[in-house]
């Protein structure tokens, strides 16, 4: 087929003038003429590889040839190969290849360019290229006479299959990526194939905007949206109920499900579509019972390829409190500066909710703070929530079907036991019933549908019991006490189990780490940390826990180490640009870090 040649010729560089041709975009296959008809007839058009001649009658005798076209490329082939009538010489390394320019410019967009255009290239008859391989560019031209391409697979000529779909690869963009998958199913590129799919499921939003995604059958869209990790958050588009069950509703505004939703035809006519709608708006009126309401359509997309970065933020050292904020790539192990929150802040809590990081209470170096902030990773900024009911620093946050839950604190006059939540769908925040007990420092993680709230300080001693919540309830109740009184310690859950690293028992700085079992209702000790930290953040991450930051007694630390549950070893890690006490630490799974422009730094792990 030469419409393929519109397509993958060619992967090459601008070619060396001041003026480089317009980018090579994939341009539709030449419109065919309409069928012969029977040679003797009147009046019949001009045919493809056709001649009409007129007899002494004046009627008209046609001839086609349906194999004109392939003969006449054969023969300009035969004299490319000997060298006749070509007027450009292509030199790439230290090749030279023969050909016409008229052959070349029609089949590909790239030598269109360089030779219809104001160039010098199109009044010269050499020209040489750069930053190709000479072997698949020969392999190319000869695509270029022969249409050999879609037969490369078939026949296994790998060098210009490779060369084509590293082409098609390069060019992939929302407006024509299915096309290209397409093209990749139909020729057996997988890897181009799997890279395609990747690219839709990525970019799915504008995807959904093209003319391309209009004309995808029912059982394809669906497949994009059945994968679960498109970059489809909310959706405004009703099609089917088929497609309505792949769309989060509840995850859509309230005032977007009455307004839009509610109003549309296809919801009002089908029972299925309605059933829908009254699951999401129940998510939104009975947050106490989302545990119970959770399912697929309830939790965010997580994108395709996407990779979870640690984010740092804010914290202090020495006399200084911080408002800036770091992330580390686990790919590169590399640490990256984003942007800074509009208000410095320590003992702070962080948390994620999706694909934003929430950043609640703390101390300025002032007073105790009620405000929130969060961080947005596609545009690098921080904007305005909704504050508190309470000013809160040295409190516990965590997430809980989908709701921001602040416990505890010190509001700059007293240690606190109240607790209270935030609707990220409705922009509110509620109280929740108190914990029985005052804590400050104390820090909260979220296991098997509960809320923990794990030692701290109660104005008068380091604490070691631990309370848990019940969101259905609405209800606090006590479990097992720790081994050890912690105040300020890390806590995270890894693999079904609470951890609870370092802190301070009121004598000193902790390295000793301890884990509970939920179903045992008992505290272990596992291998403590190589170094003594309180007022650190510990979070779990690919496999891992990650304790961050911290005080060791004497001194802020800006070092990271790393728990293993398979070994029970605490191994080092890559250091932090900052030295950060009192640090909130979150993770976010995302598919495009750094942000532009992001400083970085690569610090070799030290010996703890």
């Amino acid at each position: 087929s030469r419409v393929v040649s519109s397509i993958a010729l060619l992967p090459l560089p601008c070619p060396p003038s001041a003026h480089p041709p317009p980018p090579t975009t994939p341009l539709p296959p030449p419109a065919r003429p309409p069928p012969a008809k029977e040679a003797g007839t009147d009046r019949s058009p001009a045919m493809e590889g056709g001649m009409q001649l007129l007899n002494r009658d004046g009627h008209s005798i046609s001839h086609n040839s349906k194999r004109h076209y392939h003969d006449a490329f054969v023969s300009m082939n035969r004299m490319r190969q000997r060298g006749l009538l070509c007027d450009i010489v292509l030199h790439v390394g230290n090749k030279e290849i023969k050909a016409h320019k008229l052959v070349l410019a029609s089949c590909s967009p790239y030598f269109h360019a360089m030779f219809t255009n104001e160039m010098s290239e199109s009044r010269q008859t050499h020209v040489t290229l750069h930053d190709i391989d000479p072997q698949a560019l020969e392999q190319l031209v000869q695509y270029a006479y022969t249409t050999l391409l879609p037969a490369a697979s078939l026949l296994q000529l790998n060098g210009v299959r490779d060369a084509c779909c590293k082409f098609l690869l390069s060019q992939l963009d929302p407006s024509n990526c299915l096309g290209i998958r397409g093209f990749a199913d139909t020729h057996s590129c997988s890897d181009l194939l799997k890279s395609a799919h990747k690219y839709v499921l990525q970019h799915f939003v504008e995807v959904s905007k093209t003319e391309e995604f209009m004309l995808l059958p029912l059982k394809q869209v669906l497949a994009c949206l059945l994968v679960g990790s498109c970059g489809l958050t909310l959706s405004e588009a009703f099609g089917s109920p088929q497609l309505m069950k792949c769309v989060r509703l509840p995850l859509l505004t309230r005032d977007f499900l009455m307004n839009n939703v509610d109003t549309e035809l296809l919801v009002r006519h089908h029972s299925e579509c309605k059933d829908l709608l009254i699951e999401a708006l129940k998510y939104h009126l009975m947050p106490e019972q989302r545990g119970v309401l959770s399912n697929s359509r309830t939790r965010p997309r997580r994108c395709e390829g996407a990779s979870p970065v640690l984010f740092a933020v804010g914290g202090g050292s020495l006399f200084a409190i911080h408002g800036d904020c770091e992330a580390y790539d686990t790919r590169t192990d590399r640490w990256h500066m984003v942007a800074s929150m509009s208000t410095r802040r320590a003992r702070v809590g962080v948390a994620a909710i999706g694909n934003r990081l929430y950043s609640v209470g703390g101390y300025d170096g002032t007073s105790d703070l009620s405000t929130v902030e969060s961080y947005d990773p596609v545009t690098n900024s921080w904007q305005p929530e909704v504050s508190m009911g309470t000013r809160r620093s040295c409190l516990g946050v965590a997430v809980l079907h989908g709701l921001l839950y602040a416990a505890g604190g010190y509001d700059g006059a007293s240690c606190l036991n109240s607790a209270e939540r935030f609707d990220p769908l409705t922009g509110t925040w509620s109280s929740v019933t108190a914990m029985s007990t005052r804590r400050r420092y104390v820090r909260v993680a979220t296991l098997d549908g509960n809320l923990y709230s794990v030692g701290g300080y109660d104005s008068s001693s380091h604490l070691a019991t631990v309370e848990k919540y019940d969101p259905q309830t609405n209800t606090w109740s006590t479990i097992a006490n720790m081994l050890s009184r912690r105040s300020s310690a890390g806590v995270a859950v890894l693999e079904g189990m609470l951890y609870v690293a370092g802190g301070n028992d009121g004598t000193s700085c902790l390295n000793s780490v301890e884990r509970y079992n939920p179903k045992a209702n008992t505290w272990e000790s596992v291998a403590p940390m190589n170094i003594r930290r309180s007022t650190h953040d510990l979070v779990a991450m690919d496999g891992w826990l990650y304790a961050v930051g911290g005080n060791d007694g004497s001194s802020s630390l800006n070092s990271i180490e790393k728990y293993n549950p398979r070994t029970n070893k605490w191994v080092a890690a890559s250091c932090m640009f900052t030295r950060r006490s009192s640090v909130g630490v979150s993770v976010l799974d995302l598919l495009n870090f750094p942000p532009p422009s992001s400083p970085t730094l690569s610090v070799s792990s030290t010996s703890l």
